[in-house]
């Protein structure tokens, strides 16, 4: 089994009808998008996790 990167629970991660997987959905750059592929980034550099509430959990 592969390892999962924080690419794979990323929020921005939509499901595609044309591809018929998740691929990322988000507004980048060509530079962005070079250094990506290249892999220049240790993990995804758009991660979201979409907890909502982990800032409030984390105030309490």
């Amino acid at each position: 089994m592969a390892a999962r990167t924080s690419c794979d629970t990323c929020a921005y991660m939509v499901y595609d009808d044309d591809y018929e997987d998740y691929v990322c959905d988000i507004n980048m750059d060509e530079d962005d998008f070079r250094r990506l592929l290249e892999g220049h980034f240790k993990e995804c550099p758009y991660y979201r996790d979409g907890d909502d509430y982990k800032v409030v959990r984390h105030q309490m």
